[in-house]
């Protein structure tokens, strides 16, 4: 029996080296793998002494040679094969243990230039790994140094390798190349920096941890990430405290850092469901967004506490088991406001070391910093739903809208501290979803109806829990935002009657005009975005 052995990543290598020795197999190697082995003492034959050929142009042609690849192909119980074998002077190979270039690594360091990543694209690894898990009944193919021991177990006690545990082992391979081919793939696309979505999507995530369940207990499901530097998502993120992730847990905290980014002024983002249920954002004295009429704090600590309040204010109901995210280290003050209040997950960029301390004593409050939370997404990242039989891709919605773009087309004008508002609600819509509306007052949301399958319904929505959960006054003055156009100008008239006075939204109907002549009769100023945000 022979091995062939050549790894770039060597843990655990000399080890399995030695005991394949022992069990009387011999070792071909290569390049720096058959340097170490020799150096540690393991008998190997170099890979040129095989092939009768060199290895040439810096390493870049060894393996690729009939003498290696006819070795590992042959169909052992295919007797044309193995007498043609024996007519070329061609021996089996019955053990291939490779694994590739670092790719992965040579693209995640600082600084790395394109000629070191394509240098490092390996050409004979994945063409030998191919070849021997094609020919999986014969030959044992090993990638991972985690399957050393399970191989070298069967090795011992059977003399070879089982028939399912080489399909297993094949599998593992091709997994394995896909994957470094689509990374390979990925990089170039960002490399020409490639807008355009491709004719064949493939994508490649690699798996952080299994979940107890999915959405629901009877699903399976599973946390992937990218591959790549996800700065400020939760890829990135440490876990400080608390059980681990669940699947909802994910999947909503997703939902409110998207929101939070939105925001460069110290803000609070609670979420449930995957739907903002308050919002409170706080400029520091002296700021532009101070100076633009939005509320401000001395300094950012108090503006963050101040932040919490307006969030925790917007909706002391449905923020019970929910998601807070904040923009801004978590003082022990901020802490001491939330510790109260039954938090599912709080994620922060940082956390003073008492804060901390203090909120740990909530066993099961899962605790997250995320350094670099205000990072945005990147503009090139794709947003995928899966549908029966295939997924549907877009771009992210990465804009809110264009200043320039904005139209008053009603008779009064928006205030400064209007426009503000309106801004501000713009952003917190354009995370509900649809049909969506949002009321908000002096950079806090005063109530928030998402979801509906007509816009006056949630209009009517988001002012009933308004008046419930705050007060009837949180609507007078307020500015509503909505994610898309109105059909109708019911939704004026249901603004009108709740004490709102300034409206933005997309515009585009086909009766705009009535929702124009219904703001002009009550003397309520709008906006027009020309921008929708659709989030189903």
């Amino acid at each position: 029996m022979r091995a062939l052995i050549s790894v770039s990543d060597k843990t655990g290598i000399t080890e399995l080296a030695k005991e394949l020795e022992k069990l009387g197999i011999e070792i071909i190697s290569t390049g720096g793998t058959y340097k170490k082995l020799k150096d540690d003492g393991i008998k190997a034959i170099e890979i040129s002494e095989l092939t009768g050929f060199p290895e040439c142009l810096d390493g870049r042609v060894k393996t690729l040679h009939p003498k290696v690849h006819a070795g590992i192909l042959a169909m052992r119980s295919n007797k044309d094969h193995m007498a043609q074998l024996k007519d070329l002077g061609v021996d089996t190979i019955d053990l291939v243990i490779v694994n590739l270039y670092p790719f992965k690594a040579t693209i995640l360091k600082d600084g790395v230039t394109r000629a070191e990543a394509v240098e490092n694209i390996d050409i004979g690894g994945p063409t030998m790994l191919r070849s021997a898990a094609k020919n999986y009944q014969d030959v044992a193919v090993v990638t991972d140094p985690a399957d050393y021991e399970k191989v070298l177990s069967e090795l011992k006690e059977n003399g070879e390798v089982s028939l399912d545990t080489k399909f297993y082992l094949m599998q593992k391979v091709f997994m394995h190349t896909a994957n470094y081919d689509a990374m390979i793939c990925d990089y170039i696309r960002k490399e020409r920096n490639d807008h355009d979505l491709p004719a064949t999507l493939t994508l490649t995530y690699e798996k952080v941890q299994d979940m107890r369940y999915g959405e629901n207990p009877h699903q399976k499901a599973a946390f992937y990430r990218e591959i790549g530097k996800r700065k400020g998502s939760l890829a990135d993120a440490v876990q400080l405290n608390g059980k681990e992730l669940s699947f909802n847990n994910i999947n909503d905290t997703n939902g409110a850092l998207e929101l939070l980014k939105e925001f460069d002024d110290p803000t609070v983002v609670a979420c449930k469901h995957g739907n903002p249920c308050g919002v409170g954002s706080v400029a520091v004295a002296g700021s532009v967004s101070a100076s633009e009429g939005a509320d401000s704090a001395a300094t950012e600590e108090e503006a963050i506490l101040k932040a919490w309040n307006k969030a925790f204010e917007a909706d002391k109901v449905s923020i019970y088991g929910g998601i807070c995210v904040v923009n801004r280290k978590v003082t022990l003050e901020l802490a001491q406001a939330m510790k109260p209040v039954f938090l599912e997950v709080l994620a922060a960029p940082s956390f003073d070391d008492a804060a901390l301390e203090l909120l740990k004593e909530k066993k099961n409050l899962r605790i997250l910093k995320i350094e670099d939370i205000s990072v945005p997404q990147d503009e090139n990242a794709l947003d995928l739903k899966k549908v029966n039989g295939g997924i549907i891709v877009q771009t992210i919605d990465s804009k809110l809208y264009d200043e320039a773009d904005l139209k008053v087309v009603t008779k009064t004008a928006p205030t400064k501290a209007q426009l503000a508002d309106m801004r501000f609600g713009m952003r917190i819509v354009k995370y509900a979803k649809s049909n969506g509306i949002v009321v908000v007052k002096n950079t806090q949301s005063v109530g928030i109806g998402p979801g509906q399958v007509n816009r006056v319904w949630a209009a009517k929505q988001c002012i009933d829990h308004a008046k419930e959960l705050i007060n009837e006054d949180a609507l007078k003055g307020a500015v509503l935002a909505s994610d898309a156009f109105f059909p109708f100008a019911d939704t004026v008239e249901a603004a009108h009657e709740a004490g709102i006075t300034a409206i933005i939204q997309p515009g585009g109907s086909i009766r705009d005009q009535e929702s124009i002549d219904k703001c002009d009769e009550y003397g309520i100023a709008m906006v027009f975005t020309g921008m929708r945000h659709f989030r189903h």
